[in-house]
């Protein structure tokens, strides 16, 4: 196959996570869990009553499965991609040593003795060569087993994701702080276009600023504040990871809780149906959304220690967010007759005189700034580095200038979302678009090319006898075409969707 240059490059400079940044794997499965627990869990109830609770646990159930078996293909592709750059590294070091002297035996085995493992193996011992320890992303393996049309609609759909991302969390983040700070709308205003010309303090009696204007004085901030994170690695988030988590274990607690007390006393209130097979497509879209993670795996990924048993540990994590969804959302469908499209609007006390529900209601409404502002470092941060794996050579970043190292790549993540936000707070298309069509391609088209390129590149230069100990459980081809087609399917009922609310 014709060489890459900068893979000569780049095999010598692999990042590899210090052991100072490192964390364990259950602090590694907190972050998968916060960037997967967004802001669609807080549509999922909702979806969940349109489409029926039979039909719905049984699509969610799917879904967190099949979203679960392409993130193993992410895991493997990651591992394949180490092995590629740690077999190049070993065949020039060997080519240079043999060259510079080639009586020298014991200088070579010196150099590379270290890291030779026989190429076959048998199915029993892993090789050497498969690791997860050197972070690679995924632009960068789409770089490495993707041809040029490949790699062209890869960073094409993982940029409009990542970018429509951002976009999203910060509108929802800088709306849900306007409306903890702005007076509530009244009762009767029906036109809900016009919301952003009112008043945000009724009782001031003079209107200083209105909605729209606080809207994106929140909005400032929410970028002032979590924007920095982008100059840095995903590691420094890690207490502010930690504390968010609690935050949100918290916030489904007691959503879970006060619709289990009201199913008590009040008795069911919600008749969803057992079967609708018209709010498939609505929740189709909610779950793709509310699983989604791969993007973002390789960077949280590397630095946990002890991966022996990485894809038990990824599946107890779905297992977890599956019961956490489907507890939200059975409770739920059945607790309120009326369900808003976001959850924890239905939270919202009568008896404003109760100074504990008002805490409650204060802290549910401030719940979607606590999920999102965990996830928008480790977005902007994934973005970040593949804009780089796109336009720099990653072998060599030292050997660029600090302002185009350190500044230019994360102004260019955080500036474009921050600049249609603040003109544009109704993205409703966009977040149509990114969560549906652009998620599909993230969630199980990406994953499945590059996993079978990456087995089929892996397989010619090592040999079949190298065992790869992070092999995917769903290694069978026909999973893969399983995915493909679903993927055909996901799309045509997205569009159904999309054309049912027109």
């Amino acid at each position: 196959m014709p060489r890459r240059p900068w893979i000569i490059r780049r095999i010598f400079r692999m990042p590899v996570a210090e052991t100072s940044d490192q964390y364990s794997v259950w602090v590694g499965l907190i972050y998968i869990f916060n960037l997967i627990v967004g802001t669609g869990a807080l549509t999922l109830p909702a979806a969940f009553a349109r489409a029926g609770w039979g039909l719905s646990t049984i699509s969610l159930v799917f879904l967190a499965f099949m979203s679960f078996m392409n993130a193993t293909y992410v895991v493997e592709t990651m591992a394949c991609a180490n092995a590629v750059f740690k077999w190049k590294r070993l065949q020039f070091i060997k080519r240079n040593s043999v060259q510079e002297n080639e009586s020298d035996e014991e200088a070579t085995s010196q150099n590379y003795g270290d890291m030779e493992d026989p190429l076959v193996c048998g199915d029993s011992i892993p090789s050497r060569y498969y690791s997860l320890d050197n972070r690679i992303e995924l632009g960068e393996m789409a770089n490495l087993f993707l041809n040029k049309t490949g790699r062209t609609m890869f960073y094409c759909t993982l940029c409009v994701y990542l970018y429509g991302d951002l976009s999203i969390y910060s509108a929802a983040v800088s709306k849900s702080l306007m409306d903890v700070i702005c007076t509530t709308i009244p009762s009767n205003m029906t036109n809900s276009s016009d919301w952003d010309v009112l008043p945000c303090f009724v009782s001031s009696g003079t209107a200083q600023y209105t909605r729209f204007e606080c809207y994106r004085i929140s909005l400032l901030t929410f970028f002032g504040v979590m924007g920095p994170f982008v100059f840095f690695n995903v590691q420094k988030t890690k207490y502010l990871q930690l504390f968010t988590s609690g935050m949100r274990w918290l916030a489904f607690a007691i959503m879970i809780t006060m619709a289990i007390h009201l199913l008590v006393v009040d008795g069911p209130q919600g008749r969803p149906p057992a079967f609708d097979f018209t709010g498939m497509p609505t929740l189709f879209g909610a779950c793709v959304y509310s699983f989604m993670c791969h993007h973002s795996l390789p960077a949280l990924i590397s630095p946990i220690r002890g991966k022996s048993r990485l894809n038990l540990h990824l599946s107890l994590d779905y297992a977890l967010i599956s019961i956490f969804y489907l507890l939200l959302a059975f409770t739920g469908a059945f607790a309120f007759a009326n369900l808003n499209d976001l959850y924890t609007l239905n939270f919202v006390p009568t008896d404003n005189e109760n100074i504990f529900l008002e805490i409650v209601e204060y802290f549910l409404a401030l719940f979607p700034v606590f999920t999102l502002s965990t996830s928008f470092p480790i977005i902007a941060i994934t973005l970040r580095n593949n804009l780089q794996s796109l336009f720099l050579d990653t072998s060599r970043l030292d050997s660029y200038n600090f302002v185009l190292r350190k500044l230019v790549f994360p102004v260019v993540a955080v500036v474009p979302p921050l600049l249609l936000t603040y003109f544009l707070e109704d993205i409703s298309i966009l977040i149509k678009f990114t969560g549906s069509y652009a998620g599909t391609g993230i969630q199980y088209l990406m994953p499945t090319f590059l996993v079978l390129s990456a087995r089929r590149h892996c397989s010619n230069l090592l040999g079949l006898g190298v065992v790869n100990k992070y092999k995917s459980p769903f290694s069978n081809v026909a999973w893969a075409a399983f995915v493909l087609m679903w993927s055909f399917m996901c799309i045509i009922l997205v569009s159904v969707n999309m054309f049912e609310r027109r």
